[in-house]
């Protein structure tokens, strides 16, 4: 069993490293950079409590749900690296990423990316749900071309990304009733 996960780890790095020669074109390493980016957390929450702040309808709840979604991903995730302890694999760019959090697995950005397309799916908001799949898969490729993540990271950050899209939108409707002050005006 040792020398199979052995194995799908060397391949992993093989793999991750070919996504990452990507990374050296000077056209393509700026979007690579702005899509990682785009994936951060605070910018979500800042947006979010933006359109929260300013609106009455349906985006306010929405808002507020996504924010609180973010920030359970974001605990979950941390806890997850913390216990793991993957460093992330070498590299210069990303030294904010590098030095606030040194650890890769799963990818935060492609679970809180995955979670949010799955949550825009999961609220029947079609037409943004399929702009977010697009965007997550972006966002998701750009942290391995950039040298952030392995692809494993990624899978792995997909899948935990779903499942708590499946838990967020189970525990919304108690959410909604035990908090209505965040959630309506």
């Amino acid at each position: 069993m040792k020398k199979e996960l052995q194995t799908i780890l060397e391949k992993d790095v093989t793999y991750s490293q070919r996504l990452r020669l990507l990374g050296e074109n000077k056209i393509l390493h700026p979007i690579a950079g702005f899509l990682a980016h785009s994936g951060d957390s605070w910018y979500w929450l800042a947006v979010l409590f933006v359109v929260w702040l300013f609106t009455d309808s349906t985006w306010h709840a929405i808002s507020a749900f996504f924010a609180g979604s973010i920030l359970i991903q974001a605990f979950l995730v941390l806890g997850i690296k913390f216990l793991i302890k993957r460093s992330r694999p070498a590299g210069d760019w990303g030294a904010i990423y590098r030095n606030s959090d040194p650890n890769s697995f799963p990818s935060g950005h492609a679970t809180r990316a995955a979670m949010l397309a799955g949550l825009f799916w999961g609220m029947n908001m079609h037409p943004l749900a399929l702009i977010l799949t697009v965007w997550a898969l972006l966002v998701s490729f750009a942290r391995v071309i950039l040298g952030l993540h392995y692809l494993s990271d990624i899978i792995a950050g997909w899948i935990l990304g779903t499942l708590l899209t499946f838990l967020m939108l189970g525990l919304q409707p108690m959410l909604f009733q035990m908090l209505p002050g965040v959630f309506f005006r």
